[in-house]
Protein backbone atom coordinates (compact mmCIF):
# COMPACT_ATOMS: atom_id res chain seq x y z
CA UNK A 1 0.00 0.00 0.00
CA UNK A 2 1.21 3.68 -0.75
CA UNK A 3 -0.12 6.97 1.09
CA UNK A 4 0.94 8.69 4.13
CA UNK A 5 0.15 5.68 7.34
CA UNK A 6 1.35 3.00 4.77
CA UNK A 7 3.64 2.34 8.29
CA UNK A 8 0.44 2.21 10.42
CA UNK A 9 -1.36 -1.24 11.44
CA UNK A 10 -5.06 -0.67 12.33
CA UNK A 11 -7.10 -3.60 14.21
CA UNK A 12 -10.57 -2.74 13.20
CA UNK A 13 -12.95 -4.61 15.75
CA UNK A 14 -16.11 -2.36 14.87
CA UNK A 15 -18.88 -2.97 12.56
CA UNK A 16 -21.92 -1.42 10.60
CA UNK A 17 -20.63 2.54 10.13
CA UNK A 18 -19.17 4.71 12.22
CA UNK A 19 -16.52 2.54 13.08
CA UNK A 20 -15.74 0.97 9.77
CA UNK A 21 -15.77 4.10 8.13
CA UNK A 22 -13.41 5.47 9.99
CA UNK A 23 -11.20 2.32 9.46
CA UNK A 24 -12.14 2.83 5.39
CA UNK A 25 -10.27 6.29 5.93
CA UNK A 26 -7.57 4.83 7.27
CA UNK A 27 -6.92 2.36 4.78
CA UNK A 28 -7.61 5.01 2.32
CA UNK A 29 -4.22 6.75 3.51
CA UNK A 30 -2.11 3.54 3.53
CA UNK A 31 -2.66 2.00 6.69
CA UNK A 32 -3.25 -1.94 7.35
CA UNK A 33 -6.48 -2.45 8.43
CA UNK A 34 -7.42 -6.63 9.76
CA UNK A 35 -11.38 -6.31 10.19
CA UNK A 36 -12.26 -8.68 12.59
CA UNK A 37 -15.27 -10.26 12.02
CA UNK A 38 -17.73 -12.78 13.76
CA UNK A 39 -17.21 -16.32 12.94
CA UNK A 40 -20.02 -17.15 9.97
CA UNK A 41 -21.52 -14.45 10.27
CA UNK A 42 -19.22 -11.20 9.89
CA UNK A 43 -20.38 -7.52 9.80
CA UNK A 44 -23.88 -6.80 10.02
CA UNK A 45 -24.00 -4.83 7.18
CA UNK A 46 -23.04 -7.59 4.80
CA UNK A 47 -26.79 -8.34 4.55
CA UNK A 48 -28.48 -5.17 4.89
CA UNK A 49 -29.59 -5.01 1.44
CA UNK A 50 -31.02 -5.25 -1.42
CA UNK A 51 -29.29 -4.48 -2.77
CA UNK A 52 -26.20 -6.83 -3.91
CA UNK A 53 -23.26 -6.91 -5.70
CA UNK A 54 -23.81 -9.09 -8.83
CA UNK A 55 -20.96 -12.10 -9.42
CA UNK A 56 -19.65 -12.25 -13.33
CA UNK A 57 -23.03 -14.57 -13.77
CA UNK A 58 -25.60 -12.27 -12.80
CA UNK A 59 -26.34 -13.39 -9.48
CA UNK A 60 -26.01 -11.75 -6.10
CA UNK A 61 -22.97 -12.25 -3.78
CA UNK A 62 -24.30 -11.92 -0.62
CA UNK A 63 -22.33 -8.48 -0.22
CA UNK A 64 -24.59 -5.76 0.31
CA UNK A 65 -24.52 -2.07 -1.04
CA UNK A 66 -24.49 -0.50 2.50
CA UNK A 67 -21.31 -3.13 3.39
CA UNK A 68 -19.28 -2.20 0.41
CA UNK A 69 -19.70 1.48 0.91
CA UNK A 70 -17.53 1.09 4.06
CA UNK A 71 -14.92 -1.72 3.81
CA UNK A 72 -12.32 -1.02 1.36
CA UNK A 73 -9.03 -1.44 1.45
CA UNK A 74 -9.36 -3.92 4.96
CA UNK A 75 -8.03 -7.55 5.38
CA UNK A 76 -11.04 -9.73 6.80
CA UNK A 77 -10.35 -12.32 9.67
CA UNK A 78 -13.28 -14.08 10.99
CA UNK A 79 -12.59 -15.04 14.69
CA UNK A 80 -14.78 -16.48 17.50
CA UNK A 81 -14.06 -13.87 20.55
CA UNK A 82 -15.75 -16.58 22.83
CA UNK A 83 -12.93 -18.96 22.39
CA UNK A 84 -10.06 -18.88 23.73
CA UNK A 85 -7.98 -18.89 20.69
CA UNK A 86 -9.99 -16.07 19.28
CA UNK A 87 -8.76 -13.84 22.24
CA UNK A 88 -5.65 -15.17 22.10
CA UNK A 89 -5.38 -14.13 18.57
CA UNK A 90 -6.86 -10.15 18.93
CA UNK A 91 -4.18 -9.78 21.91
CA UNK A 92 -1.48 -11.16 19.65
CA UNK A 93 -2.16 -8.63 16.73
CA UNK A 94 -3.42 -5.65 18.97
CA UNK A 95 0.49 -6.39 20.30
CA UNK A 96 1.51 -5.22 16.54
CA UNK A 97 -1.27 -2.99 16.19
CA UNK A 98 -1.03 1.07 15.92
CA UNK A 99 -4.66 1.77 16.28
CA UNK A 100 -7.67 0.11 17.72
CA UNK A 101 -11.23 0.90 16.88
CA UNK A 102 -14.33 -1.01 18.35
CA UNK A 103 -17.61 -0.16 18.74
CA UNK A 104 -19.10 -2.87 21.38
CA UNK A 105 -21.53 -2.05 24.42
CA UNK A 106 -19.69 -0.40 27.15
CA UNK A 107 -17.42 -2.86 29.20
CA UNK A 108 -18.03 -6.08 26.29
CA UNK A 109 -14.32 -6.35 25.75
CA UNK A 110 -13.37 -5.42 29.09
CA UNK A 111 -15.26 -8.38 29.87
CA UNK A 112 -13.57 -10.66 27.29
CA UNK A 113 -10.25 -9.29 28.73
CA UNK A 114 -9.69 -7.40 25.43
CA UNK A 115 -10.39 -3.81 27.31
CA UNK A 116 -7.89 -0.62 27.08
CA UNK A 117 -6.94 -1.22 30.39
CA UNK A 118 -5.94 -5.52 29.40
CA UNK A 119 -4.63 -4.36 25.84
CA UNK A 120 -2.19 -1.50 26.73
CA UNK A 121 -0.15 -4.32 29.15
CA UNK A 122 0.49 -6.08 26.15
CA UNK A 123 1.35 -3.14 23.75
CA UNK A 124 1.41 0.45 25.68
CA UNK A 125 1.32 2.41 22.21
CA UNK A 126 -2.04 1.97 21.24
CA UNK A 127 -4.33 4.02 20.51
CA UNK A 128 -7.54 1.95 21.59
CA UNK A 129 -10.94 3.68 19.94
CA UNK A 130 -14.22 3.20 21.69
CA UNK A 131 -16.87 4.03 19.58
CA UNK A 132 -20.12 4.26 21.24
CA UNK A 133 -24.10 5.83 21.63
CA UNK A 134 -23.55 7.46 24.50
CA UNK A 135 -20.27 7.51 25.38
CA UNK A 136 -18.26 5.10 28.31
CA UNK A 137 -19.74 7.57 31.00
CA UNK A 138 -23.04 8.74 31.93
CA UNK A 139 -26.73 7.55 32.65
CA UNK A 140 -27.14 6.08 28.94
CA UNK A 141 -23.34 4.79 28.44
CA UNK A 142 -24.87 1.18 28.41
CA UNK A 143 -27.40 1.78 26.07
CA UNK A 144 -27.14 1.16 22.02
CA UNK A 145 -27.78 3.63 19.35
CA UNK A 146 -28.33 4.10 15.90
CA UNK A 147 -27.95 7.09 13.47
CA UNK A 148 -31.22 7.56 13.10
CA UNK A 149 -32.58 8.11 16.80
CA UNK A 150 -29.23 9.90 17.59
CA UNK A 151 -30.06 12.41 14.88
CA UNK A 152 -33.43 13.07 16.11
CA UNK A 153 -32.37 13.03 20.51
CA UNK A 154 -29.41 15.10 19.16
CA UNK A 155 -31.06 18.20 18.21
CA UNK A 156 -30.31 17.25 14.09
CA UNK A 157 -33.92 16.54 13.59
CA UNK A 158 -35.13 19.74 14.86
CA UNK A 159 -33.63 21.76 12.17
CA UNK A 160 -34.02 19.41 8.90
CA UNK A 161 -37.54 19.30 7.23
CA UNK A 162 -40.11 22.09 6.19
CA UNK A 163 -41.45 24.23 8.31
CA UNK A 164 -44.65 22.67 10.67
CA UNK A 165 -48.23 23.74 8.61
CA UNK A 166 -46.57 23.47 5.41
CA UNK A 167 -47.07 20.41 3.25
CA UNK A 168 -44.05 17.75 3.83
CA UNK A 169 -43.46 19.94 6.87
CA UNK A 170 -42.34 18.12 10.32
CA UNK A 171 -38.93 16.88 11.33
CA UNK A 172 -36.74 15.43 9.03
CA UNK A 173 -33.45 13.02 8.83
CA UNK A 174 -30.34 13.55 6.67
CA UNK A 175 -30.16 11.03 3.66
CA UNK A 176 -27.49 9.56 4.76
CA UNK A 177 -26.27 8.17 7.88
CA UNK A 178 -24.11 11.89 8.95
CA UNK A 179 -24.10 11.41 12.64
CA UNK A 180 -22.37 7.74 12.14
CA UNK A 181 -20.24 9.07 9.17
CA UNK A 182 -18.99 12.24 11.26
CA UNK A 183 -18.54 9.81 13.98
CA UNK A 184 -16.21 8.53 12.15
CA UNK A 185 -14.49 11.10 10.93
CA UNK A 186 -13.97 12.58 14.44
CA UNK A 187 -12.53 9.29 15.25
CA UNK A 188 -10.07 9.18 12.69
CA UNK A 189 -8.81 12.66 13.81
CA UNK A 190 -8.81 11.31 17.26
CA UNK A 191 -6.44 8.59 15.97
CA UNK A 192 -3.72 10.67 14.13
CA UNK A 193 -3.84 13.64 16.69
CA UNK A 194 -3.13 10.50 18.99
CA UNK A 195 -0.75 8.93 16.83
CA UNK A 196 1.27 12.68 16.79
CA UNK A 197 1.26 12.76 21.07
CA UNK A 198 2.89 9.36 20.94
CA UNK A 199 5.63 10.60 18.78
CA UNK A 200 6.22 13.52 21.58
CA UNK A 201 5.62 11.17 24.76
CA UNK A 202 5.92 6.92 23.20
CA UNK A 203 2.38 6.24 24.75
CA UNK A 204 -0.63 5.07 23.24
CA UNK A 205 -4.05 6.64 24.53
CA UNK A 206 -7.95 5.47 24.91
CA UNK A 207 -10.36 7.86 22.84
CA UNK A 208 -14.22 7.75 23.52
CA UNK A 209 -16.31 8.90 21.06
CA UNK A 210 -19.87 9.14 21.61
CA UNK A 211 -22.59 9.53 18.56
CA UNK A 212 -24.92 12.00 20.95
CA UNK A 213 -21.57 13.67 21.82
CA UNK A 214 -20.90 14.31 18.02
CA UNK A 215 -24.32 15.21 17.02
CA UNK A 216 -24.17 17.72 19.59
CA UNK A 217 -20.63 19.16 18.04
CA UNK A 218 -22.16 19.62 14.66
CA UNK A 219 -24.87 21.40 15.92
CA UNK A 220 -21.97 24.07 14.82
CA UNK A 221 -24.16 27.68 13.79
CA UNK A 222 -27.72 26.31 14.98
CA UNK A 223 -26.20 25.55 18.33
CA UNK A 224 -24.50 28.88 18.64
CA UNK A 225 -27.83 30.88 17.31
CA UNK A 226 -29.54 29.54 20.18
CA UNK A 227 -26.98 30.13 22.76
CA UNK A 228 -26.79 33.78 21.85
CA UNK A 229 -29.99 34.42 21.05
CA UNK A 230 -32.05 31.83 23.23
CA UNK A 231 -34.46 31.20 20.40
CA UNK A 232 -34.85 27.45 19.88
CA UNK A 233 -34.30 27.42 15.61
CA UNK A 234 -37.15 25.94 13.67
CA UNK A 235 -36.90 24.29 10.35
CA UNK A 236 -36.70 26.31 7.53
CA UNK A 237 -36.73 23.77 4.83
CA UNK A 238 -33.97 24.98 2.23
CA UNK A 239 -33.79 28.23 3.64
CA UNK A 240 -30.68 29.31 5.68
CA UNK A 241 -30.99 30.69 8.69
CA UNK A 242 -28.63 33.60 8.44
CA UNK A 243 -27.59 34.15 4.90
CA UNK A 244 -30.09 35.32 2.17
CA UNK A 245 -30.97 34.51 -0.70
CA UNK A 246 -30.15 30.63 -0.20
CA UNK A 247 -33.03 27.99 -0.76
CA UNK A 248 -34.22 26.00 -3.81
CA UNK A 249 -35.97 27.73 -6.66
CA UNK A 250 -38.23 26.60 -9.26
CA UNK A 251 -36.87 27.52 -12.99
CA UNK A 252 -38.65 26.24 -15.98
CA UNK A 253 -37.27 22.89 -16.38
CA UNK A 254 -36.66 21.95 -12.29
CA UNK A 255 -34.84 23.50 -9.83
CA UNK A 256 -31.63 25.51 -8.89
CA UNK A 257 -30.13 25.68 -5.76
CA UNK A 258 -28.93 29.13 -4.87
CA UNK A 259 -26.24 29.74 -2.48
CA UNK A 260 -25.51 33.87 -2.16
CA UNK A 261 -22.84 34.31 0.14
CA UNK A 262 -22.42 38.12 0.41
CA UNK A 263 -23.68 41.67 -0.39
CA UNK A 264 -21.38 41.50 -3.26
CA UNK A 265 -22.43 38.57 -4.52
CA UNK A 266 -25.74 39.43 -4.29
CA UNK A 267 -25.36 42.04 -6.76
CA UNK A 268 -23.85 40.18 -9.31
CA UNK A 269 -26.79 37.87 -8.78
CA UNK A 270 -29.34 40.79 -9.45
CA UNK A 271 -27.84 41.77 -12.73
CA UNK A 272 -27.77 38.38 -14.05
CA UNK A 273 -31.37 38.22 -13.43
CA UNK A 274 -32.39 41.35 -14.64
CA UNK A 275 -33.14 43.19 -11.48
CA UNK A 276 -30.20 45.34 -10.72
CA UNK A 277 -32.05 48.05 -8.48
CA UNK A 278 -32.64 45.15 -5.85
CA UNK A 279 -29.27 45.17 -5.12
CA UNK A 280 -29.47 49.30 -3.81
CA UNK A 281 -33.08 48.87 -2.38
CA UNK A 282 -32.43 49.56 1.43
CA UNK A 283 -34.62 46.49 2.47
CA UNK A 284 -31.96 44.17 0.49
CA UNK A 285 -28.90 46.09 0.40
CA UNK A 286 -27.19 44.48 2.89
CA UNK A 287 -27.76 40.39 4.66
CA UNK A 288 -29.14 41.65 7.63
CA UNK A 289 -31.91 43.26 5.39
CA UNK A 290 -32.61 40.36 2.93
CA UNK A 291 -33.05 38.56 5.90
CA UNK A 292 -35.89 40.71 7.54
CA UNK A 293 -37.21 40.52 4.27
CA UNK A 294 -36.91 37.50 2.76
CA UNK A 295 -40.57 37.05 1.91
CA UNK A 296 -40.79 40.29 -0.09
CA UNK A 297 -37.32 39.24 -1.59
CA UNK A 298 -38.33 35.41 -2.43
CA UNK A 299 -41.63 36.55 -4.30
CA UNK A 300 -39.24 39.03 -6.56
CA UNK A 301 -36.81 36.19 -6.86
CA UNK A 302 -38.96 33.45 -7.81
CA UNK A 303 -41.02 35.62 -10.61
CA UNK A 304 -37.63 36.31 -12.22
CA UNK A 305 -35.89 33.08 -12.24
CA UNK A 306 -39.31 31.11 -13.81
CA UNK A 307 -38.40 31.82 -17.16
CA UNK A 308 -34.85 30.47 -17.16
CA UNK A 309 -33.69 27.23 -17.55
CA UNK A 310 -31.30 25.09 -15.27
CA UNK A 311 -28.54 25.13 -17.97
CA UNK A 312 -28.93 28.88 -18.53
CA UNK A 313 -29.26 30.15 -14.79
CA UNK A 314 -26.00 28.08 -13.67
CA UNK A 315 -24.18 29.25 -16.51
CA UNK A 316 -24.68 32.54 -16.50
CA UNK A 317 -24.16 32.92 -12.40
CA UNK A 318 -20.97 30.71 -12.44
CA UNK A 319 -19.79 33.18 -15.03
CA UNK A 320 -20.76 35.90 -12.34
CA UNK A 321 -18.90 34.18 -9.65
CA UNK A 322 -22.70 33.61 -8.30
CA UNK A 323 -22.69 30.08 -6.21
CA UNK A 324 -25.14 27.73 -7.76
CA UNK A 325 -26.15 24.87 -9.14
CA UNK A 326 -28.78 21.96 -10.13
CA UNK A 327 -30.27 19.25 -8.08
CA UNK A 328 -28.54 15.93 -9.39
CA UNK A 329 -29.68 12.44 -8.97
CA UNK A 330 -27.04 9.96 -8.17
CA UNK A 331 -26.73 8.82 -11.51
CA UNK A 332 -26.48 12.76 -12.71
CA UNK A 333 -23.73 13.20 -9.75
CA UNK A 334 -21.21 10.87 -11.49
CA UNK A 335 -21.97 11.89 -15.15
CA UNK A 336 -20.72 15.86 -13.68
CA UNK A 337 -17.63 16.66 -15.65
CA UNK A 338 -15.96 17.89 -12.36
CA UNK A 339 -16.72 14.89 -10.68
CA UNK A 340 -15.42 13.07 -13.77
CA UNK A 341 -12.34 14.95 -14.01
CA UNK A 342 -11.75 14.29 -9.84
CA UNK A 343 -11.68 10.73 -11.01
CA UNK A 344 -14.12 10.14 -7.30
CA UNK A 345 -15.58 6.58 -8.87
CA UNK A 346 -13.01 4.21 -9.52
CA UNK A 347 -13.38 0.52 -10.89
CA UNK A 348 -11.47 -2.02 -7.96
CA UNK A 349 -10.94 -5.66 -8.72
CA UNK A 350 -13.32 -7.99 -6.78
CA UNK A 351 -12.97 -11.86 -6.60
CA UNK A 352 -16.47 -12.60 -7.16
CA UNK A 353 -18.04 -9.89 -9.55
CA UNK A 354 -14.31 -9.19 -11.20
CA UNK A 355 -14.71 -5.60 -10.61
CA UNK A 356 -16.67 -3.55 -7.75
CA UNK A 357 -17.46 0.33 -8.40
CA UNK A 358 -16.20 2.38 -5.19
CA UNK A 359 -16.42 6.37 -4.40
CA UNK A 360 -13.18 6.70 -3.01
CA UNK A 361 -11.71 9.58 -0.93
CA UNK A 362 -11.78 12.63 -1.44
CA UNK A 363 -8.04 13.26 0.02
CA UNK A 364 -5.38 13.85 -2.52
CA UNK A 365 -1.78 14.23 -1.68
CA UNK A 366 1.62 15.21 -3.94
CA UNK A 367 4.00 13.57 -2.16
CA UNK A 368 1.89 10.56 -1.08
CA UNK A 369 -0.27 9.44 -3.18
CA UNK A 370 -2.86 7.46 -2.36
CA UNK A 371 -3.68 3.89 -4.33
CA UNK A 372 -7.14 2.46 -4.11
CA UNK A 373 -6.57 -1.69 -5.23
CA UNK A 374 -8.06 -3.42 -2.63
CA UNK A 375 -11.74 -4.01 -2.77
CA UNK A 376 -14.56 -4.64 0.57
CA UNK A 377 -12.90 -8.54 1.58
CA UNK A 378 -14.85 -11.70 1.44
CA UNK A 379 -15.99 -12.46 4.95
CA UNK A 380 -12.39 -14.25 6.46
CA UNK A 381 -10.69 -13.43 3.40
CA UNK A 382 -7.38 -12.96 4.87
CA UNK A 383 -8.04 -14.96 7.94
CA UNK A 384 -5.12 -17.71 7.45
CA UNK A 385 -2.98 -14.94 5.24
CA UNK A 386 -2.85 -12.39 8.91
CA UNK A 387 -2.50 -15.81 11.76
CA UNK A 388 0.04 -17.14 9.43
CA UNK A 389 2.10 -13.55 9.93
CA UNK A 390 1.60 -14.24 13.58
CA UNK A 391 2.39 -17.75 13.94
CA UNK A 392 -0.74 -18.56 14.92
CA UNK A 393 -2.23 -20.82 12.77
CA UNK A 394 -5.91 -21.73 12.77
CA UNK A 395 -7.35 -19.10 15.18
CA UNK A 396 -10.83 -19.26 14.03
CA UNK A 397 -12.61 -21.18 16.69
Amino acid sequence: MSGPLSHIRVLDLSRIMAGPWCGQILADLGADVIKIERLGAGDDTRRWGPPFLKDKDGNHTGEAGYYLSVNRGKRSVELDLKSEEGRAAVRALAAQSDILLENFKTGTLGRMGLGYDDLKKVNPKLIYCSVTGFGLTGPQAGDAAYDFMIQGMGGLMSVTGGPDGNSGGGPQKVGVPIIDLMTGMYTAVGALAALANREQTGKGDHIDLAMLDVSVATLSNQAMNYLISGQNPVRRGNRHPNIQPQNVYPVADGHIVLAVGNDGQFRSFCDVIGLPALADDPKYATNAARVENLEQLETRLIEALASGTIAKWCTDLAAAGVPSGPINTIDRVFEEPQVRHRQMLRDIPHPLAGTVKQVISPLNFRNAPLSFEKAPPLLGEHTLEVLSELGLGDAKS
